[in-house]
């Protein structure tokens, strides 16, 4: 994990429509690590992903990321920022009218000049980095499982080779293995492509699985940013009765590097 920022905010100000959720948010994500965005209902997690991965632009302050300051970039600039970064949303986003194959091949078809073939190939590619056999290409969203949705969007996700990866509960609706298995997938992609990855989870299984910190929001604001096992035991109320809700053995993870 290097020390460079891949997503620096300061005096950063969220909305959801009129109503401000964050104010004055400082956060740094640095390159390679996994961190994870939790909080309580209504804490602004999805929204602050959002604004991170520019899907929506602050209400206020400075957000650099990957080196650019988003507010200083125009259309184009903004277009060529986004390139560099993937999103799996919560429920996938497939576009059901299309089989896997053909929503991998979106991205590469709308950023990209190659030629429809080659896309296809560069897909397959993606289909099996994301775990998937090579016969899920070509059924439809409506066709699969929830932990093959999933990972069909997460090649999706993966399509443009991005250097940061966003992810908004990727475990939502998953069982126990099936979750695991996913994250032991991210774990071995984050080492095999160099991605640094921002997730936003309620699975606390997750979380001390794959994570390399965690960023607890509420009241408005980050309350603090740390490794979980060193949040677990945070002397703040608010984080101490979030993790001691359901407790865990946070010491330790079979899939983070030490």
């Amino acid at each position: 994990m290097s020390g460079a920022a891949a997503i620096e905010a300061q005096g950063l100000a969220t909305l959801a429509g009129t109503r401000v959720l964050h104010r004055d948010l400082a956060l740094c994500v640095r390159r390679g690590e996994v961190l994870a965005l939790v909080g309580g209902s209504g804490s602004g997690k999805t929204v602050l992903l959002r604004t991170l991965s520019l899907l929506q632009a602050p209400a206020a302050g400075q957000l650099t990321v990957l080196g650019e300051d988003a507010a200083t970039l125009d259309a184009a600039g903004l277009r060529a920022l986004r390139r560099r970064i993937g999103i799996l949303f919560q429920h996938g986003a497939l576009f059901t009218g299309l089989s896997v194959l053909d929503n991998i091949c979106l991205p590469l078809a709308e950023y990209t000049a190659l030629d429809p073939s080659s896309r296809r190939e560069l897909a397959m590619l993606r289909v099996g980095l994301a775990g998937l056999p090579a016969e899920a290409a070509h059924k439809f969203p409506g066709e699969l499982s929830g932990g093959m949705i999933k990972r069909a969007a997460l090649a999706r996700a993966l399509a443009l080779d991005p250097e940061l990866l966003f992810l908004d509960e990727p475990s939502a609706g998953l069982d126990p293995v099936t979750s695991a298995g996913l994250d032991d997938l991210l774990a071995g992609l984050r080492e095999l492509m160099g991605l640094t990855v921002v997730m936003v989870t309620h699975d606390l299984d997750s979380i001390a699985r794959v994570s390399d910190r965690v960023a607890f929001l509420g009241r408005g604001a980050l309350l603090a940013v740390a490794p979980v096992a060193q949040l677990a035991q945070s002397d703040q109320p608010e984080i101490r009765a979030y993790f001691a809700a359901a407790p865990r053995d946070y010491g330790g993870s079979p899939c983070r590097p030490a």
